[in-house]
């Protein structure tokens, strides 16, 4: 009996599908591959990153960037773990005193919609969607016409490698 369950067990336990790329960045994305492509879309800038005091197996990692294909600026951010992305952040804080920012919020939008399909809502102000542990967020707020927008790529497998690095630096505290 137990060798007829384990097959759909094991189905059950099948990994969810990655979620596609957006502006080239996933959720896990590896150390090498961001910094292709964060450098890439740099606008002027230069990928500043910096190893915890810690240990080198932190970092984190931003820069300004331009996607070329529809002008859009970001500030982009990332924190890897063990040489991959735990998370990944865009962010536009739009302008303030402009029909730009509900542009931006509008656009940015449907480009999210296009690229991952329908969001699951969670409240005003943010959308998700969800790839196993790997998670799209999109976050806004607003006052007047400048709108704050941030897209964070997070995936929960290479967050929990934390812990491996938490719990030394607390034991280490008198």
């Amino acid at each position: 009996m137990l060798a007829l369950l384990l097959p759909a067990q094991l189905a059950g336990q099948a990994a969810a599908p990655a979620p596609p790329a957006y502006r080239g960045f996933t959720p896990g994305i590896g150390y090498r591959a961001f910094v292709q492509q964060a450098r890439a879309l740099a606008d002027n800038d230069v990928l500043r990153c910096q190893t915890s005091p810690r240990t080198a197996q932190i970092m984190e990692c931003a820069v300004l960037i331009r996607d070329p294909r529809d002008g859009a600026r970001f500030y982009l951010s990332a924190h890897f773990i063990e040489s991959d992305a735990d998370m990944v952040a865009l962010y536009d804080s739009a302008g303030f005193g402009n029909a730009h920012g509900v542009a931006l919020l509008d656009r940015t939008k449907r480009d999210l919609t296009r690229v991952f399909g329908r969001p699951h809502v969670l409240g005003a102000g943010a959308w998700q969607w969800r790839y196993g542990r790997r998670v799209v967020r999109l976050s806004w707020r607003g006052r007047g016409t400048a709108r704050w927008v941030s897209i964070t790529l997070t995936d929960g497998v290479v967050m929990d490698r934390i812990s491996r690095y938490a719990r030394a630096a607390a034991r280490r505290k008198p």
